[in-house]
């Protein structure tokens, strides 16, 4: 008796030479940008420049972490505490993420907390997030209306 067993396993080469084709089309697209062949996606803040377009409310904030796992936000001008983050509320998490994420390249970079961070209501309704001590910039809309409005919420009166 003779079985056999056999452990070949073949990829179709038409699923090869697809794979092949969408990497060197990826390199090429990239090649032909960083090149200047074709242009860049619009990057927010420079069309907002170059459209002049102002900010409406702009708010300096600091995050700092307590003792229990919250974290303060404080209006760095006022001095008043515009909300006390916890596990557990809708939309926290997100900025809670968010500004990890901040910190670490802060930290990366030898930047402390101390520094502010701008959040900005642009007139065409846009918000971002500023960190102007690393030149980190996030466009809080891209994340959905959910996220966007956690971090809205934290503009006066809630304003966006």
């Amino acid at each position: 008796m003779s079985l056999v067993h056999d452990h070949e396993q073949t990829i179709p080469k038409h699923a090869v030479t697809l794979a092949a084709m969408l990497v060197v089309t990826a390199l090429a697209l990239t090649t032909l940008v960083k090149v200047g062949v074709l242009s860049r996606e619009a990057v927010p803040a420079v069309v907002r420049a170059e459209a002049h377009v102002a900010p409406a409310v702009v708010r300096q904030l600091s995050f700092t972490d307590r003792g229990d796992g919250a974290v303060v936000v404080r209006d760095v001008t006022t001095g008043e505490t515009v909300r006390v983050l916890v596990d557990g509320v809708p939309g926290n998490g997100f900025v809670r993420g968010v500004m990890r994420g901040m910190a670490r390249e802060r930290h990366i970079r030898g930047v402390g907390m101390a520094p502010p961070f701008t959040l900005t209501l642009w007139k065409n309704n846009a918000l971002s997030l500023d960190d102007k001590s690393t030149g980190r910039s996030i466009e809080l809309g891209s994340f959905g209306p959910d996220n966007r409005a956690a971090f809205a919420a934290l503009l006066p009166g809630g304003a966006a």
